[in-house]
């Protein structure tokens, strides 16, 4: 969605229809006729799990496991409408077992990571995208054929996922997790070289501040196909952006804050003034109000990660507009008051799923009136500006302070 032209993103959901039905067309089509293009032919058949690539592939694909399922249940939060389903929908969630996935001459293709075994097999469980659930309608089967395909002499551990290589919260919970993985399931391995994507500044910081940045870097690219002699690829670590608690957890630990003591104690997370980006309409009304209770106006995007990380460290409440700079709660200090505020039209739980790991944690959401359109339109225009009223924010404000 965030690589559509911003004035074409309200079509986002038509767009995604769209592009699963291409997908299940143009795979149809181009798996039967992957024998024209050899080795670059399309994978011919797809896995919804990894143990059944391994079963139809014993002597190429290997699965490393771990004892590590979680049950996620979780008490909805207070909130404007209350019972909101963004939250009712996910309060109770199995998380399957962790597990890294050790291919021989495995090839993983493009900046989402999809994994393709030697003997042509996509194994979906290791390769998710964002809103499908069949294997045939990955974008990969947009292609009438991989990309060339280049060799890599060694043991390559494939981080890259869907997007990873353009989101902060995809690349902080997404991508660096799975190496938390491979080192649960594969202590002792060391790879050759890292398979995900490094061009932005914030994934280089973040590469730094983790260590991760000491590993060779095979770069990801959407038009680029690697076969590694040994492929490693974890399991996904977020799925459904849940944020199960080994994570938060892990993502906290290989990312402490540093020094805080001079950090705002009150911080509201602004997404500026542009249209079609989610801002807050009512924010120059709202904005001194919340400055005279000892707020202070953040805009993590021109911060570095270092900054983000401290700042949020420090704060003590939270008020924010839903978006990526909301990543950054996964560093809140214990007892962080929280308060998120959504249009009516995309309304979504992930941040709420971190802010539940955080001991003593209260988040509280707000969100937008609106007249219902249909009963279940609370994911349909994803960059719909917030239409709320400055004396509404102000009042849920107070109420979370207790004033």
């Amino acid at each position: 969605m965030t690589r559509l032209p911003r004035p074409l993103q309200p079509l986002w959901p038509l767009a995604k229809r769209i592009h699963r039905l291409g997908a299940l067309a143009s795979g149809s089509l181009f798996r039967r006729l992957s024998w024209l293009f050899g080795p670059r032919g399309l994978p011919r058949r797809g896995t919804e799990r990894t143990m059944l690539t391994a079963a139809a592939e014993p002597s190429s694909v290997t699965v490393h496991t771990s004892d590590s399922g979680e049950h996620l249940r979780r008490t909805i939060p207070d909130g404007s409408p209350a019972q909101h389903p963004a939250y009712t929908s996910i309060a109770s969630f199995v998380v399957p077992p962790r597990f890294t996935a050790d291919l021989a001459d495995g090839i993983v293709v493009g900046d989402y990571g999809a994994t393709v075994t030697a003997g042509g097999t996509f194994d979906f469980e290791t390769s998710p995208y964002f809103s499908i659930d069949d294997w045939r309608e990955h974008p990969l089967f947009l292609r009438r054929r991989l990309p060339s395909i280049e060799t890599f002499d060694g043991t390559l551990l494939a981080l890259a996922t869907r997007g990873g290589s353009y989101s902060y919260y995809h690349f902080l919970f997404d991508v660096l997790p799975r190496y938390g993985v491979f080192a649960e399931t594969m202590d002792g391995v060391e790879p050759d070289a890292l398979y995900l994507p490094t061009t932005t500044t914030y994934q280089q910081q973040l590469l730094e501040l983790t260590g991760l940045d000491r590993h060779a870097v095979v770069e990801t690219g959407k038009n680029r196909a690697v076969q590694a002699s040994r492929l490693l690829v974890p399991s996904a670590p977020n799925p459904l952006e849940v944020a199960p608690r080994w994570m938060v957890d892990w993502v906290r630990k290989q990312l402490p804050p540093g020094e805080a003591t001079d950090k705002p104690r009150r911080i509201y997370v602004t997404r500026g003034g542009a249209k079609h980006t989610r801002r807050l309409e009512s924010e120059a009304e709202a904005w001194p109000r919340l400055k005279d209770r000892g707020f202070a106006r953040l805009d993590p995007g021109t911060m570095s990660v270092r900054d983000q990380i401290d700042h949020f460290a420090a704060a003590e409440i939270i008020v924010g507009l839903h978006g990526g700079a909301l990543t950054n709660l996964v560093f809140a200090q214990p007892g962080v008051k929280v308060l998120e505020i959504f249009a009516p039209t995309y309304v979504k739980h992930c941040f709420w799923a971190i802010t539940d790991s955080i001991e003593g944690a209260e988040y509280r959401y707000l969100v937008a009136d609106r007249p219902p359109t249909a009963p279940d339109d609370w994911l349909t225009n994803i960059q719909d500006d917030i239409d709320l009223d400055a004396d509404t924010l102000v009042r849920a404000v107070d109420d979370l302070l207790g004033e």
